[in-house]
């Protein structure tokens, strides 16, 4: 079992940054792959960017390449969401997750997630 504990979101205008953490609670960071999804009002949760156990393996969603950076730190046992030029479509709660096994676009394939950070993105 792992818990994930985000951080980070908050309400910033169009073009602006923000960056989301997600601390694990096990030592074992290091052997799991790690993603962000996102929920908006009315919306099915959507994969927004997964990086491998020593970041060898990265992606995106097409909708966020270029402008969002995932990355990790195994050393402090967190991921982070590096969000540049945001936009008002990218509000949503955001979601880190957390997987011993795959490394995937699909929410079902993802074990275990954090509780949400509320990112809002005003025009």
């Amino acid at each position: 079992q792992v818990q994930l504990v985000e951080s980070g979101g908050g309400l910033v205008q169009a073009g602006g940054s923000l960056r989301l953490s997600c601390t694990a609670s096990r030592r074992t960071f290091s052997n799991y792959s790690m993603g962000w999804f996102r929920q908006a009002p009315g919306k099915e949760r959507e994969f927004v960017a997964a990086i491998s156990r020593n970041a060898s393996s990265i992606f995106y969603a097409d909708s966020v390449k270029g402008r969002f950076t995932i990355s990790r730190d195994n050393a402090k046992n967190t991921v982070y969401l590096q969000m540049n030029s945001l936009k008002p479509e990218d509000t949503a709660v955001y979601y880190c997750v957390a997987s011993r096994v795959i490394l995937s676009r699909k929410p079902d394939d993802w074990a275990y997630w954090g509780q949400g950070t509320q990112v809002t993105v005003s025009s």
